[in-house]
């Protein structure tokens, strides 16, 4: 196989996966996919700037401010400043908020284990694509200076 045949079906693996979670979050009536991977992003425990989250999820800020501030509008979410950072706020779920997210992802999360059970090496597979991320990442960087 040759490099463009190779990126031609990484490409195509890769929007698959992307479309699969596009499919569930819609059969989930959470309407935006992007919905879906703030919610799959804040359900971790942690709290997110919204620069994190575009950044980590390839969402942009735009899109990320209407979302989060429907959540904010909702009561699902709250912002509060972070130490030293005048323009950039933390995003965290309510309680509310978590029970929502709870609602709309036990069942993925269950749906992943399955899956996760049935690969042969996760971790070398998330190491490859972490590795493949960062030299693609610097081809985009690349990109950029033109």
């Amino acid at each position: 196989m040759d490099e463009r045949t190779f990126f031609y079906k990484l490409g195509k693996l890769l929007y698959g996966i992307d479309g699969a979670y596009d499919k569930y979050g819609k059969n989930c009536r959470v309407g935006s996919p992007n919905l879906l991977w703030i919610l799959y992003a804040l359900n971790d425990g942690e709290e997110h700037s919204q620069k994190q989250i575009c950044g980590d999820w390839a969402i942009p800020r735009s899109t990320a401010n209407t979302i989060i501030k429907d959540l904010e509008g909702k009561k699902l979410v709250e912002l509060s400043q972070i130490k030293g950072e005048r323009r950039e706020l933390l995003v965290s779920l309510t309680p509310s908020g978590k029970e929502f997210a709870d609602g709309i992802l036990s069942d993925l999360y269950r749906r992943e284990k399955e899956i996760y059970s049935e690969l042969e090496n996760p971790e070398g597979l998330l190491s490859a694509l972490r590795e493949l991320t960062a030299k693609m990442q610097k081809i985009a960087a690349k990109g950029e200076q033109k």
